[in-house]
C-alpha cells in the first residue's frame, strides 16, 4: 500500500457560517434540481404558517415576480428585531445567517411548527443570489439585505414608520443560478398544489398565490372546513356511500389530532396522513393508531349488532379500509421522523393518543347513525368475502410453474439473462406486434409478453375479480412479485417494464389500463421508477440515403423546415402500427437500446395521480365526459 500521500493539518478545512450549505446544498434541501428550488419557497412559507399555527396570522401572500423572484408576506407578529444575546447580532441577522437558529427549539415562541428538516431561513439565504427581509413591528419598518450567499450588505436598520396595527414579515429572494444550475424557474402548478394542501390542513388560513410573470395569475385558498373539504375534494369523482363526512378531533398532552373520513363504493382506500403539515406518506404512529381503532370498532359494532355471528371470520384492516377516503392530521410540539425519506412519524406516545381519540369519536358516530353504520359494515363484510376469494385465486397463481409455458398460456418469451438488473420486459399490444417484437428483440436481455385486447379496468374491480382475469394473472406471474399483501418488490424479475402500444387512441387506452393496474396493485414498481412507455415514431422521412424517424408532428415540421432551407427533396411516410412493422423496423425504431426513446412513468404527486385515475377510470361518467370535452381539441394521433 502506498502511504506516501500528501495529507497534512492544512488539509482539514473549517467551513464558517453558511459556507457549508453552499458547499453541500443537497444535505440541506435534498437536491439542487426543481424539487430543491421549490423547497426554498416551502421553508419561508413554513415560517409564515407557523405564525398561523400559533394563532397570530390569518393571511399569507406568495408572489412569483418577474425574473422568478419569490416574495412571501404574512400578517403575523413580525420577526423580533432586538439584539440576540448569544450571537451579539440582531435577531433578524441571526435568523438569516446562523444555522439552526429560530424560535422552534424549545422556546415559548411556537408550540407547534412545520418544516421537515428545520433548515429554515438561513439555508434559503445561503442559496440565494440575494435576499431582503422587511419587518413591520412596534410601529416601525425594519429592513436588511443579504447578498453573495447570505452575507449582510449592512446591519438591520429602520426605514420608516407604520401604523401600530400593521405587523408582519416580508421575505423576498432570488435563487442562485450557480447553485440551481438545472433551473431557477418556478412551476405554478407545484406552488398551487402545496399551498392548497397547507390551507386544507389549517382551516381558516388564507393564502393568496400570485404569478406576475408573463401570463399573470392569482388563486386564493381558504377552507373553513379544513380537512372536511379535503375529503370532499378527494371523493368528488366517486360515489359516496354516505352523505356525511365523519369528522373527529381531540387534544391530549399538547398533541392535537384531526381525522376526516368518508366511504365510497370503490375498492381502493385513499388514506393520507400529515404531521405539522408534512405529508407522512410512509405512515407512522398516528396512522397506525387510527387504523387499529378503525378495525377494532368496526368489528365490535358488527358483533354487538349480530351482523357478524360467533364463529365468523373477523374483519381485517384491509376489509374495513376498502373504499375509505381519510385524512389524518397530527399537530405535535416535538415530532420525531424516521423511515427511508424521513416522512414517517415515530413518536410512540402518538399511537395510543390517536387510537383513543378516533375510537371514542367513531364508536359514538356509529351508535348515533345506525343507517350509515349498517352501510359501512355491509361493505366491510362484502370486502371480507372478496378477500377470501382473492386468497384462493392468489394460491392458484402461486402454484403456477414460472418456467412452464402453461403458466403464461404460451405467451411469454422470456429473456436468457436471469439478473433482474439487466433485464426488461415489453408488454406489447396484440399478438401480431408481439410476434415482430419477439423476432426483433435482444433475446439475452429483453422478454416479450403479448397482450390480447384490453385488460380489465381494475378501478372498477376488486382484487378477487382482477385475479380471475387471465391477462392480469399472466402479468403477475411474469413479474414474480406477487400482489396485494404478498407483494415483494425484491422479487421483481425485470428492471424495466415497458408498455409498447400503438400511437393511437386504442393504444393510449390500453396504456392507461395497464398504468391503473400498476398504480393500484403494484404501486412500488411505479414509485421506484421501473415502469416506462415505449415511444414508437409517427413518421419516417427519407432524403437521399438518409432515413430519419420522428416522434410527432412538431418534430416532423422542424426537420422538414431544415430540409427546405437546404432545398433537399424527401419523402414523408406515416408509420404503420406496431403489428405492421417488420422485426428489423420495430427494433430500429422502438426497441434498440442505443436508438430508442423511452418515457419514464413517475408519480410526482400521489394525491393528484389518485384523483386522475378515479376521474378517468372510475364509475362516475360525468367527470370523464367533462375531461374529454375539455381536452378533445388537444388530441393528437387520432386514427379514424
Amino acid at each position: 500500500m502506498n502511504k506516501d500521500i500528501h495529507y497534512t493539518d492544512n488539509d482539514i478545512q473549517v467551513l464558517e457560517g453558511l459556507e457549508a450549505v453552499r458547499k453541500r446544498p443537497g444535505m440541506y434541501i435534498g437536491t439542487t434540481g426543481e424539487k430543491g428550488l421549490h423547497h426554498l419557497v416551502w421553508e419561508i412559507v413554513d415560517n409564515a404558517v407557523d405564525e398561523a399555527l400559533a394563532g397570530f396570522c390569518d393571511d399569507i401572500e406568495v408572489i412569483v415576480d418577474k425574473g422568478n423572484i419569490i416574495e412571501v408576506r404574512d400578517d403575523g407578529r413580525g420577526m423580533p428585531t432586538g439584539k440576540n444575546e448569544k450571537t451579539g447580532l440582531s435577531t433578524i441577522e441571526t435568523i438569516f445567517t446562523v444555522l439552526h437558529a429560530g424560535g422552534k427549539f424549545g422556546g415559548e415562541g411556537y408550540k407547534v411548527s412545520g418544516g421537515l428538516h428545520g433548515v429554515g431561513a438561513s439555508v434559503v439565504n445561503a442559496l440565494s443570489e440575494w435576499l431582503e427581509v422587511t419587518v413591520y413591528r412596534d410601529k416601525k419598518v425594519y429592513y436588511q439585505r443579504f447578498e453573495n450567499g447570505g452575507k449582510p450588505v449592512e446591519e438591520l436598520k429602520v426605514i420608516g414608520d407604520c401604523d401600530e396595527n400593521r405587523t408582519g414579515t416580508v421575505v423576498r429572494f432570488k435563487a442562485d443560478s450557480q447553485i440551481f444550475t438545472e433551473t431557477t424557474v418556478y412551476d405554478y402548478d407545484t406552488l398551487y398544489k402545496r399551498l392548497q394542501e397547507i390551507c386544507y390542513l389549517n382551516k381558516g388560513l388564507r393564502i393568496n398565490l400570485y404569478d406576475l410573470r408573463e401570463d399573470e395569475k392569482k388563486d386564493t385558498f381558504l377552507y373553513n372546513g379544513g380537512i372536511i373539504e379535503y375529503v370532499q375534494k378527494l371523493n368528488k369523482n366517486k360515489n359516496s356511500l354516505h352523505e356525511d363526512i365523519i369528522y373527529l378531533e381531540g387534544t391530549e398532552d399538547g398533541i392535537q389530532l384531526e381525522i376526516a373520513c368518508q366511504y365510497n363504493d370503490g375498492y381502493i382506500p385513499t388514506i393520507y396522513s400529515y404531521t405539522n403539515n408534512i405529508n407522512t406518506y410512509e405512515g407512522g404512529t398516528h396512522e397506525d393508531g387510527v387504523k387499529n381503532a378503525l378495525t377494532r370498532i368496526n368489528n365490535n359494532y358488527a358483533k354487538n349488532a349480530k351482523i357478524i355471528k360467533d364463529g365468523d371470520n373477523s374483519l381485517t384492516g384491509d376489509d374495513v379500509r376498502e373504499g375509505l377516503t381519510m385524512i389524518i392530521s397530527c399537530k405535535h410540539p416535538n415530532p420525531q421522523f424516521e423511515g427511508q425519506t424521513k416522512t414517517k412519524l415515530g413518536n410512540i406516545e402518538v399511537r395510543k393518543i390517536a387510537n383513543d381519540i378516533f375510537s371514542e369519536g367513531f364508536e359514538r358516530y356509529l351508535l348515533e347513525h345506525p343507517d350509515v353504520a349498517k352501510l359501512i359494515i355491509e361493505k366491510c363484510i362484502t370486502a371480507s368475502r372478496a378477500r377470501i376469494a382473492a386468497k384462493k385465486a392468489r394460491e392458484m397463481t402461486r402454484k403456477s410453474d414460472l418456467d412452464s409455458h402453461i403458466s403464461f398460456g404460451g405467451k411469454l418469451e422470456d429473456c436468457q439473462e436471469k439478473d433482474p438488473s439487466t433485464c426488461e420486459i415489453f408488454l406489447v399490444e396484440g399478438d401480431s406486434a408481439g410476434g415482430s417484437a419477439i423476432k426483433g428483440r435482444d433475446s439475452v436481455h429483453q422478454a416479450i409478453l403479448p397482450l390480447k385486447g384490453k385488460i380489465l379496468n381494475v378501478e372498477k374491480a376488486r382484487l378477487d375479480k382482477a385475479l380471475s382475469n387471465d391477462e392480469i394473472r399472466t402479468i403477475i406471474t411474469a413479474f414474480g412479485t406477487g400482489i396485494g399483501q404478498e407483494f415483494d418488490i425484491e422479487k421483481l424479475r425485470y428492471d424495466k417494464i415497458i408498455i409498447m402500444t400503438d400511437a393511437d387512441v386504442d393504444g393510449e387506452h390500453i396504456r392507461v389500463l395497464l398504468l391503473t393496474l400498476f398504480y393500484r396493485f403494484f404501486r412500488p414498481i411505479v414509485e421506484q421508477g421501473h415502469v416506462y412507455a415505449a415511444n414508437p415514431p409517427l413518421y419516417c422521412i427519407k432524403h437521399g440515403k438518409t432515413i430519419k424517424y420522428v416522434l410527432d408532428d412538431e418534430e416532423r415540421d422542424e426537420y422538414i423546415a431544415k430540409l427546405n432551407e437546404k432545398n433537399t427533396t424527401y419523402s414523408l411516410l406515416r408509420m404503420k402500427g406496431l403489428g405492421e412493422m417488420d422485426p428489423e423496423e420495430l427494433n430500429e425504431t422502438t426497441m434498440d437500446i442505443n436508438k430508442r426513446i423511452l418515457r419514464k412513468i413517475t408519480v410526482e404527486d400521489i394525491i393528484e395521480a389518485d384523483a386522475a385515475f378515479s376521474k378517468l377510470m372510475g364509475e362516475e361518467v360525468e367527470p370523464r365526459r367533462k375531461f374529454i370535452e375539455d381536452n378533445a381539441l388537444k388530441v393528437e394521433n387520432l386514427d379514424i
